[in-house]
């Protein structure tokens, strides 16, 4: 009986023990999952904290040196050092004739762009913000900061900015001769809708638009992705110089190589990388494809999107592309205006370029590096050969509707 008894004692004891066990290992398991999602927890709010500081404080740019047009450099300054100056609502109220309809030149992201002068005799033209909310509130922050710190003569200098109570207004360099896409595509007065910009313009505009996202893209660290770029983006001064303007969707990139930001997708149709399009995830070759679709705009003198076009014509880039890589149907795409004004050799070579840039996979566009290299000798060199001549070309090396309003891409 007793050795009965210690046996059952023994039993006992070890239930105990292992129960005892059980409950220190469930105890041992259930912080450590409460520990672990804490931690993902943390990383999701630092993330998102990190979202907030690249939409509204770009404090961090390291500023390179813009290329100058003769192929020096320009000092880039930072703001206190340039002296950004600030409005009252009074003083750009007067300097614009009241934003009365007459003084009216286009619309940016978020409002409309008014010509006025200032008291010292300067021209200016002032964006008048009149989107409300948080979105239009960080277009305007985001601008000011990056036009701020970016000093290249192929973007569009700011003079200075009010945010006078309500009232938020941009005040830039005035731009004479507008934005490329009305010369592309003419509405009214003598041209009678067929564009006037010659050639050699053409691509003396395309050279300098890729030098200003070059700019933005290796000048700059971390990089500046512009995420709208487009035809009416690309302003021109009384010489027909270009210069890139609009940063109110503009997004810091990664720092890393081949690395990619998380965003909510934001463009305008026809302009759109794909890969962008459909998973959010933006890069620099996302403004590749951007200004491939200007350069085939430059060729074409076709809109991005046309739904007036016939079936398989209306969206430019999936028209075009098949056509850029072979000799003869590139002359057929040709916009008609530049008859008799490029030699073939040349717009083969542009075709080529255009077609890497609009490439579906974004690790097979290449650099504005290379863009801006493969165009020099094309603006260097004045052709006098007609349509029809026959000369070899290079290509680019390889590298692993109409303009509408900005708006979400579902």
């Amino acid at each position: 009986m007793e050795g009965d008894d210690r046996r059952e004692e023994t039993i006992a004891l070890l239930v105990i023990i292992v129960l005892a066990v059980l409950a220190l290992v469930s105890l041992f398991i259930a912080f450590s999952y409460y520990c672990y999602i804490s931690s993902q927890v943390s990383k999701h709010r630092k993330s998102l904290e990190s979202e907030d500081q690249t939409l509204k404080k770009p404090h961090d740019l390291e500023l390179g040196q813009p290329p100058a047009p003769d192929g020096g450099k320009v000092e880039a300054r930072a703001s206190s050092e340039r002296g950004v100056q600030v409005f009252s609502y009074k003083q750009l109220h007067s300097a614009t004739g009241g934003f009365g309809k007459g003084n009216v030149v286009g619309h940016g992201s978020f409002g409309s762009v008014y010509r006025g002068v200032l008291g010292d005799g300067r021209k200016i033209a002032v964006k008048l913000m009149d989107r409300a909310g948080k979105q239009g509130e960080e277009e305007f922050k985001m601008e000011v900061e990056l036009l701020t710190r970016l000093k290249s003569p192929y973007l569009l200098g700011l003079i200075g900015y009010c945010s006078d109570r309500c009232h938020r207004m941009l005040v830039y360099e005035y731009m004479a001769n507008g934005g490329l896409q009305e010369h592309l595509y003419p509405t009214s007065g003598s041209q009678g809708g067929i564009s006037q910009l010659s050639w050699e313009l053409r691509m003396k505009i395309a050279l300098e638009a890729a030098k200003g996202l070059e700019y933005l893209h290796e000048q700059v660290n971390p990089p500046v992705i512009h995420r709208d770029f487009k035809s009416s983006n690309i302003l021109l001064d009384r010489n027909f110089h270009a210069k890139v303007s609009d940063f109110g969707l503009a997004k810091l990139g990664s720092d890393k190589a081949g690395g990619h930001v998380s965003t909510r997708v934001l463009g305008t149709q026809g302009y759109v990388a794909p890969e962008y399009a459909m998973t959010g995830h933006l890069t620099t070759k996302s403004d590749v494809y951007s200004y491939g679709v200007v350069l085939l705009e430059l060729l074409t003198g076709r809109v991005p999107v046309d739904t007036k076009r016939p079936s398989g014509e209306g969206v430019l880039v999936s028209w075009a592309l098949p056509r850029l890589t072979d000799r003869e149907k590139v002359v057929q795409i040709m916009d008609p205006a530049l008859e008799g004004q490029y030699a073939v050799k040349d717009a083969v070579q542009v075709a080529a370029i255009a077609a890497m840039c609009v490439q579906p996979e974004a690790d097979y566009r290449p650099l504005m590096a290379d863009v801006v290299q493969s165009l020099v000798p094309l603006v260097k060199h004045k052709s006098t050969a007609k349509v029809g001549s026959c000369s070899s070309f290079h290509t680019l090396p390889k590298s692993p509707s109409t303009p509408g309003s900005h708006k979400a891409i579902s």
